[in-house]
């Protein structure tokens, strides 16, 4: 009788530690269910932002290459790198002063 109510015994806490075994990984094999879907979702969503900003920077780099061939064609015609400055200034200035004189003709005054 002895034997038969420690074996009874050892048996019903073998099926009690069981059955808390099976509860605490049902449990946490939902989680890991539930955090698989979020991150499959996660990477999906990150996966095709990825994408649009791939598709963003090469169109904007399309446009920044068409931008720089651009200014290399205007670049000489811009950059007068055979005339000094003081050419530069008095080129201006005599430009200045042949303004000047035009407007004072379309004014009427008379010429100094």
């Amino acid at each position: 009788a002895r034997l038969e109510a420690d074996t009874s015994a050892a048996e019903a806490s073998a099926q009690k530690t069981y059955d808390t075994f099976m509860t605490d990984s049902k449990v946490d094999k939902a989680q890991k269910t539930t955090d698989v879907e979020h991150k499959t979702a996660k990477k999906q969503d990150e996966t095709q932002a990825l994408t649009v900003k791939r598709e963003d920077l090469e169109g904007t780099q399309k446009e920044l290459d068409a931008a720089l061939a651009y200014f290399d064609k205007l670049k000489p015609s811009c950059v007068d790198a055979g005339v000094s400055y003081e050419d530069r200034v008095n080129r201006r200035k005599e430009e200045i002063e042949s303004l000047q004189e035009a407007l004072r003709i379309l004014n009427g005054e008379e010429l100094a």
